[in-house]
């Protein structure tokens, strides 16, 4: 602490760096760059783990989406190639499962992804995914209420003719006037607007999402002539059951159900958020491990190059530190003396050098928020790895002018006197 404080060592370390100018700033300028690289890549590295988690944030994240398609296997006589198709007794035999905390299931023209249905408001018209929903499935995919509100029980029980639409129908349909309250034309059908969503999807997944019409289950199954079909199911899981043991689970009932082999893994297909989720977060750990790994090392080899340039200077500088230990001055003298050159060279260009990392990523992070539709998020630079970048380059600093220092303090006054 008297070392830090004392005001003529660090005037003798400003001097010997001010000294040679030129290579002070070539070394101090691997450091520069060392601790830029890493900031920009641990920045990117989580700009693009925010961007696809943005992309994914209006999802559960252990919901399971279930739907039917054919047989591949004969089974119980039965042959191979039967289209597996759901009903409303699926409906009861999945919400008696254990695990099941919402169950939403779909009904929609044109299978699993839905056919375009023709919409109409006074003279206008236009194309949009028309779907037969329960009000649990706010819970699966979750929407952000614009005005008015999501579809309740009493709607699904009444079969009420009402609609919530995405802000991409009122985009397209409304041009600016109020929806909620105004009567919309889907497939010859009338429906009361009650509400407006948007999403906190991004790119073509939300473009999809905002450009459908929810309407009561049983109202489509009654105003389509959708009998007792089912499209698919959306089924959000209780926190204590993890993703793929629920997934089994309802494979294995809608199997049984529909005399399905066991082993016939195309006739249900489903799609994990918890699976997705926990792929993406061992692939952007994975991803932060590698930046941190390939950042630190680009900052070590700076750090390497103060190291050298203080043996060099140790060299230089023989005489004057036997001069120094003539006169009395201590190994630890010595020591703090080089170490402090060190430390003050790697920490004076290593600050330069998170300043304009953390300007860039400023600069970068304006550039992509004015981008529509990119996988990176803005890196936001986090006063916490700023904070842990300038601490690794203290440490780097001291342990640069450590080997340096040991050969300075083996340094004999008598043969520092007689080298030339």
């Amino acid at each position: 602490m008297i070392g830090l404080l004392d005001i003529d060592n660090w005037r003798e370390v400003t001097a010997a760096l001010r000294k040679n100018k030129l290579r002070t700033i070539l070394t101090g300028l691997g450091v520069f760059l060392g601790i830029v690289i890493l900031l920009l890549m641990i920045g990117f590295g989580r700009s693009l783990e925010k961007g696809v988690k943005r992309r994914m944030s209006g999802f559960a994240t252990n919901a399971v989406f279930v739907w039917g398609q054919s047989t591949t296997r004969p089974y119980l006589g039965l042959p191979l190639g039967r289209q597996v198709a759901f009903d409303g007794r699926d409906i009861e035999a999945l919400a008696r499962l254990p695990g099941v905390l919402h169950l939403a299931p779909r009904a929609q023209l044109g299978g699993r992804f839905g056919q375009g249905s023709n919409v109409r408001l006074g003279t206008k018209t236009g194309a949009f995914q028309v779907s037969g929903d329960y009000p649990a499935f706010q819970y699966v995919q979750t929407p952000v209420m614009r005005a008015g509100r999501f579809l309740n029980q009493r709607d699904l029980d009444e079969r009420r003719k009402v609609a919530v639409i995405g802000e991409g129908v009122v985009e397209q349909m409304y041009g600016g006037t109020e929806p909620v309250g105004t009567y919309i034309e889907a497939n010859g059908v009338y429906f009361l607007v009650v509400g407006v969503f948007g999403t906190k999807l991004t790119g073509q997944q939300a473009d999809r999402t905002l450009n459908t019409i929810h309407i009561p289950f049983t109202t489509f199954q009654q105003a389509f002539n959708f009998h007792d079909r089912v499209s698919n199911f959306a089924i959000v899981g209780h926190p204590s059951i993890h993703g793929e043991e629920l997934e089994k689970s309802l494979k294995t009932a809608l199997k049984a159900r529909h005399k399905i082999a066991p082993d016939d893994e195309s006739a249900i297909r489903a799609w994990n958020t918890s699976k997705e989720f926990g792929k993406m977060t061992t692939l952007f750990f994975l991803i932060n491990v590698v930046m941190w790994t390939a950042g630190t090392m680009c900052l070590f080899a700076g750090v390497v190059g103060v190291s050298n340039i203080m043996l060099i200077t140790v060299r230089e500088r023989t005489q004057e530190i036997g001069v120094r230990k003539a006169l009395g001055a201590t190994p630890a003298s010595i020591v703090r003396m080089i170490v402090s050159e060190a430390t003050a060279l790697t920490v004076i260009f290593g600050f330069l050098g998170v300043a304009a990392g953390v300007a860039a990523l400023e600069l970068v992070g304006k550039v992509l928020e004015k981008l529509p539709d990119t996988p990176f998020a803005a890196p936001d630079p986090d006063l916490g790895i700023a904070l842990t970048a300038a601490g690794v380059i203290v440490v780097f600093g001291a342990l640069a002018g450590m080997i340096p220092a040991y050969y300075a303090a083996k340094i004999q006054p008598v043969e520092a006197l007689r080298t030339e």
